[in-house]
């Protein structure tokens, strides 16, 4: 989930998770610049380099010396992990308290699903 009380970083970091996940960029796949990235969303360039890093540390991108930065192989698979465990763990409790705090029924929730 977004918040605009997230640090930008931090957005921009979901943002690019968000299309690995959605296959927008795939294993081995060229992420923009830094400096695209930046023009593109209105981000200054070092909270894009920040939002990177963050993927770089975890072993999600690689870098290619004078070439750009690369999804790394595997990443996709790890990413969906790392992001399902943070689901779960993290924001699946507080959807599921609001549903039984509003009475909605799981076959509801399937039903608007496939609608």
């Amino acid at each position: 989930m977004l918040s605009a009380e997230q640090p930008v970083y931090l957005r921009l970091r979901d943002q690019i998770a968000a299309a690995i996940l959605d296959g927008t960029f795939t294993d081995g796949d060229p992420l923009p610049s830094v400096r695209a990235l930046a023009a593109e969303e209105g981000a200054n360039p070092l909270t894009v380099a920040k939002a990177y890093q963050t993927f770089q540390d975890d072993g999600l991108v690689v870098v290619r010396r004078g070439v750009g930065m690369f999804v790394a192989n595997g990443a996709t698979e790890r990413l969906r992990v790392a992001e399902r465990d943070k689901f779960l763990g993290e924001q699946w409790p507080r959807i599921a308290r609001h549903i039984e705090r509003l009475g909605i029924e799981p076959a509801e929730l399937v039903r608007r699903e496939f609608a």
